[in-house]
């Protein structure tokens, strides 16, 4: 297996297997950066139903030395390589929508990717001459160690550009916060995605009267110490998934210095305050990189999209 990130499963062959006494061995070969096993993957033996643990201390004998391989030039990667080599000869054909999953790699400037994405969708309308067709894309996912506090985030900033691009007519977003993996930037779970994806086909494509999204931020009111959230795509209302207390939000003053936040659900409004901030000014809403413990969701099961109240 070649890629760091795909799980490795192996079928071990009959008569292989000894009746006691048996060695595992696994040969690691990196090219570039640090080898070795992926931190919090499964590692496990398998037999019919019986399963032994293979985590912990491995012995290590190191094979040969190399030095770093220069990378690969990806001319798909260089300006106008991936146009011209996947999307220009696909401009004759009738398409009825586009499924974007993309931003990983814009996340170390995601300012610029507010203006890059909405050129995108509008030169990709405009080469079509097909008019505004669907056009429905993939937040991004949680991903990287969690945080026990609130911080700031380039990846949070991403889905913040992610979520302005639902201003251009007929967009939809998939939120992804939920089913990512800490320690795999292409995590398994794509299922859930196409499940939500194909909500918003539906409605965007197909004009299905149904819910396709989850709560999306509307605007803020500030009463007294407490800070007011209202939402679109509420759908049947709002609810904490797995019950229990509303999670992920953290609130600050005009110093923008957050801490963690009490929320409460009150019908399609979310109220957000921490007694140790009496004039409140900002609330952010999984704002980090792998904000796992985010909950809010709407009662069809979508969940609500990261955002932050000011800009």
């Amino acid at each position: 297996t070649s890629y760091q990130y795909p799980p490795r499963r192996y079928l071990v062959p009959d008569g292989v297997r000894k009746p006691r006494n048996n060695v595992i061995v696994v040969r690691v070969r990196h090219y570039i950066g640090a080898g070795g096993f992926i931190p919090d993957k499964p590692y496990e033996l398998t037999a019919g139903e019986q399963t032994i643990d293979l985590r912990g201390s491995w012995r290590c004998q190191l094979g040969a030395v190399m030095e770093p391989l220069l990378p690969q030039t990806f001319i798909q990667w260089k300006p106008m390589g991936l146009f011209n080599g996947m999307i220009a000869p696909l401009l004759d054909y009738v398409i009825k929508g586009v499924i974007w999953y993309q931003g990983e790699a814009n996340t170390s400037n995601p300012m610029e990717y507010r203006a890059l994405f909405p050129a995108l969708i509008s030169d990709w309308r405009d080469k079509w001459r097909l008019g505004d067709f669907p056009f429905l894309y993939v937040q991004l996912a949680n991903y990287m160690a969690p945080s026990p506090r609130p911080m700031e985030s380039k990846w949070a900033e991403l889905r913040q550009a992610q979520l302005k691009t639902l201003s251009i007519p007929h967009t939809a977003m998939a939120v992804a916060i939920d089913i990512g993996e800490w320690n795999d930037i292409h995590p398994l779970n794509k299922k859930d995605v196409g499940e939500r994806l194909a909500l918003a086909a539906r409605k965007i494509a197909y004009d299905e009267q149904l819910v396709h999204s989850g709560p999306i931020y509307k605007s803020r009111k500030v009463k007294k110490n407490k800070i007011i959230i209202t939402f679109t795509h509420t759908g049947s209302g709002l609810i904490a998934r797995g019950g229990g207390e509303l999670k992920g939000f953290a609130i600050a003053g005009t110093d923008k210095k957050f801490v963690w936040a009490q929320a409460e659900i009150e019908g399609d409004r979310v109220v957000v305050w921490n007694d140790s901030i009496p004039e409140p000014f900002v609330v952010k809403y999984a704002w980090a990189d792998n904000p796992q413990d985010a909950n809010l969701v709407n009662r069809e099961g979508l969940p609500a999209s990261p955002f932050r109240t000011d800009e």
